[in-house]
């Protein structure tokens, strides 16, 4: 409908009318009611991918499967979601950003409650892999919602908050499921995980707010190819791509195999300690709001070469036979990573303007595609180097992104 003008008794130019700007900012109800849904949605999508991780010394024991075939329930659900996020973005186009998050949430919770009673390793393995499909409509689709809905000057907030939801899930589920396998069996812990999954549903339905920023447009396989290919030319988001799975696979390496370090001579600690060490992802809800307000203030290449000089260190740190060390260490990769995986993954939606959607899922493609391809090699460096393979190699990652974020500090901005 066109908007009439009034125009004025002097005679005088009638006044354009306001644009109004509709997008959430900091400070307001639906910023807050924004803020909390898609926490919980973070905090449900990483508790339920990440539930198995303190878990697979247990898979080892009950399925008689090594640590590198243990590493597949993790593994093989990040490869499967990678592959699903390309495709996510554009179905969220035709559909809109919120049944899709929704839908994603409740048929995860499903899946991993079949996980619980899996009898075969086969079947587990199955449902696992059907997770990665579900799950894959979530991350990427809800990026993508706050890049849309939410004002630039919050964005850098709203994302780190969004990221430091995922932090508190991955705690969340490795604490829980460590804690419940010790005290009932790794079944029950895989279904309480599950149970928390729809209670996050639920809260998605009722707080996050409609899309008013939406445009619906139906996928064209031949100008989704078009798209990526733009994606691809662009000065730094391949790039940035290759960051995020160079910052996955290093952080899912350490904390893939640290469980099999901790609960072995001379540490020889229990399933709950082992969770208990997983608190350090707290650290991680602070370095992702903090840093991506901090990279949004004084500019992201500027920052995001510190987060990948902290995991150096940490890495470095857990090569110690002293416990609190290797407990400093993790905490000091995980602020790292949540601090550079907020700058990225936010620096990411600034330079794709119109193609949000789909720069999101090929972030988030190459993100999880770092944490099945290098947290499986991670897996042999354990078998034949032990916990010093395992350092000299997510080391090697490390500092290939270090050069990777000291480019990026060069990287023009792209035009308004």
């Amino acid at each position: 409908m066109a908007h009439s003008l009034e125009v004025p008794v002097d005679g005088s130019s009638p006044a354009a009318p306001a644009v109004v700007d509709r997008r959430i900012r900091h400070g307001t109800p639906a910023f807050r009611r924004t803020n909390l849904a898609l926490f919980s949605s973070g905090f449900a999508t990483f508790g339920l991918l990440y539930c198995v991780q303190p878990l697979m010394p247990a898979f080892s024991r009950e399925f008689c499967v090594d640590s590198a075939t243990s590493s597949l329930s993790l593994s093989l659900t990040t490869a499967v979601m990678a592959v699903g996020m390309l495709f996510a973005g554009a179905i969220s186009d035709a559909f809109g950003r919120k049944p899709i998050m929704l839908v994603s949430l409740l048929s995860s919770s499903l899946l991993v409650l079949l996980t619980a009673v899996s009898p075969s390793w086969a079947l587990l393995l199955t449902a696992r892999a059907l997770l990665g499909v579900t799950l894959a409509g979530l991350p990427a689709v809800a990026m993508t919602y706050l890049s849309e809905e939410v004002h630039g000057e919050s964005l850098g907030f709203a994302m780190g908050l969004y990221i430091g939801g995922n932090a508190i899930g991955g705690m969340s589920g490795r604490l829980i499921s460590g804690f419940t396998a010790d005290h009932a069996s790794w079944r029950v812990a895989v279904g309480v995980i599950g149970a928390l999954g729809l209670l996050a549903a639920f809260l998605v339905a009722k707080g996050l707010p409609a899309s008013l920023h939406f445009e619906k447009r139906r996928a064209h396989p031949r100008a989704l190819i078009s798209t990526f290919a733009e994606l691809l030319k662009d000065k730094g988001l391949p790039w940035l791509f290759a960051e995020g799975f160079l910052l996955m696979g290093a952080f899912v390496t350490i904390y893939n195999y640290v469980s099999y370090r901790l609960l072995a001579p001379p540490f020889s600690l229990s399933q709950s300690h082992v969770g208990a060490i997983f608190m350090v992802y707290l650290i991680g809800v602070g370095a992702s709001a903090w840093m991506g307000s901090l990279a949004s203030r004084l500019g992201r290449g500027r920052v995001m070469w510190t987060t990948l000089v902290m995991m150096l260190a940490g890495v470095a740190l857990t090569s110690s036979n002293s416990l609190w060390a290797i407990v400093i260490g993790i905490a000091l990769i995980t602020f790292g990573f949540f601090g550079g995986h907020s700058i990225a993954s936010g620096w990411v939606g600034m330079r794709a303007k119109h193609t949000k959607a789909h720069a999101s899922s090929m972030y988030l493609f190459s993100y999880y595609m770092g944490s099945s391809i290098a947290g499986s090699l991670g897996g042999v460096a354990w078998v034949h180097a032990g916990w010093l393979g395992v350092a000299l190699y997510v080391a090697i990652l490390v500092a290939a992104g270090l050069g990777i974020a000291l480019k990026l500090r060069h990287l023009k901005p792209v035009a308004a």
